[in-house]
């Protein structure tokens, strides 16, 4: 049951991994013409898809502990973890590419990293309510 209910809030995430990977698949003339390299954002979203599954298990396991402590430290530490992967990629992709970064793809990144994290608080905020220990 408890599967379910994760499975049920994680709608909402996997619905934004499903829409943006059809519109860069789909868009990508429309994304060439913009001048964004749409390999550079699947690739972007598929990493921040992982990452949003990681920090959610986190922050299901956080609710569910009664230590506030704990609580604030699972919380923190998977959106730090989250924010440090994301750089790094960020970073090897700019030293990987040279003079040849494609601006327009590590923005899009970023707004994408935006979008997982803030929906995934809100989330989170939701299930905060619901849930006696948090």
């Amino acid at each position: 049951m408890e599967l379910q209910t994760a499975s049920r809030n994680f709608l909402p995430i996997t619905v934004i991994f499903l829409i943006t990977n059809a519109f860069f698949i789909f868009g990508r003339p429309l994304l060439a013409k913009w001048g964004v390299d749409t390999d550079v954002l699947i690739i972007g979203n598929l990493l921040l898809v992982l990452l949003t599954v990681f920090s959610f298990y986190q922050h299901n396991r956080a609710l569910r502990n009664k230590n506030l402590h704990a609580f604030l430290r699972l919380l923190k530490g998977s959106m730090l973890i989250k924010m440090g992967v994301c750089g790094v990629a960020a970073l090897i992709y700019i030293l990987v590419a040279g003079k040849g970064v494609n601006t327009g793809g590590v923005l899009g990144f970023m707004l994408l990293y935006f979008v997982y994290t803030l929906t995934e608080a809100a989330i989170v905020m939701k299930l905060s309510k619901q849930n006696k220990n948090a």
